[in-house]
C-alpha cells in the first residue's frame, strides 16, 4: 500500500482546531467504518475532558495531516487512561506510528503526576501492548468483543513534559523530488528549451 511521501511524522498533544477535527474524522473512520464498533459516530462524555494526541504526517516540520491518534484522560486519585487508539490504514506499513503514540500518551500522562495508566485493549493488539510493557490485568468484554484491561509499567515510560512539540519519527522511506522550482535557484527548469539548447 503506498503513502504520501512525509519526510517525518510529529507525535504530539493536538493543540489545533484543524487537528482535532481531522483526529475526529480519522476515529469515525476506524471505529464506525473499518471495526463497525459504533454506528455513526465514537465520541463521547470522555472527549469533554480527555486530551487528544495526534500523529502527524510532514514535510520538514510543516504538518499536513492527521495520519494516527489517541486520548488520555485522568479518573481521579493518580489514575490515568488511554483509548481510541487509531492509525490511518494507508499509514500502518509506516510503523512505529501506534507505538509511539502510546510512548507519548503514557510520557506525558506520567509528566502531570500520574501513578497507574490503564486501557482496554482489543486483544488482537495484546501482545503488542506487552512488548512495550504493558501488564494483563483481566479481561472484559466490550461492543460484543474481546478486551484484555492492561496496566503501563511507568518505569519504561520516563515523563515528558513537552507534549505540545512531541516526538519527531523520520519517516522510513524519504520522499524523492527530482526537480525543484524554477525560479528557487534563479534557473529554468529541467527541460526547459534554454536547457535542451544547451545539451
Amino acid at each position: 500500500m503506498t503513502y504520501p511521501d512525509y519526510s517525518d511524522y510529529t507525535i504530539k498533544w493536538a493543540t489545533l482546531p484543524w487537528e482535532v477535527e481531522q483526529a475526529h474524522a480519522l476515529r469515525r473512520q476506524v471505529f464506525c467504518e473499518e471495526q463497525q464498533l459504533f454506528e455513526k459516530d465514537d465520541r463521547d462524555a470522555t472527549d469533554d475532558h480527555a486530551h487528544l494526541l495526534v500523529a502527524l504526517g510532514s514535510y520538514g516540520g510543516w504538518h499536513q495531516q492527521v495520519v494516527g491518534t489517541v486520548r488520555i484522560h485522568h479518573q481521579g486519585d493518580g489514575l490515568w487512561y488511554g483509548s481510541r487508539l487509531a492509525v490511518d490504514p494507508v499509514f500502518r506499513s509506516q510503523g512505529q506510528l501506534g507505538t509511539t503514540l502510546i510512548q507519548l500518551a503514557v510520557s506525558s500522562a506520567h509528566a502531570l503526576g500520574c501513578q497507574c495508566f490503564m486501557a482496554t485493549v482489543q486483544q488482537q493488539n495484546e501482545a503488542l501492548f506487552q512488548r512495550l510493557n504493558w501488564a494483563t490485568r483481566h479481561y472484559a468484554v466490550l461492543f460484543g468483543q474481546r478486551h484484555a484491561v492492561m496496566e503501563a509499567d511507568l518505569a519504561a515510560y520516563p515523563p515528558c513534559h513537552t507534549p505540545n512539540s512531541g516526538f519527531v519519527l523520520r519517516a522510513r522511506r524519504q520522499p524523492r523530488n527530482s526537480e525543484c522550482w524554477a525560479g528557487l535557484l534563479g534557473m529554468p527548469a529541467s527541460g526547459s528549451a534554454t536547457q535542451q539548447e544547451a545539451r
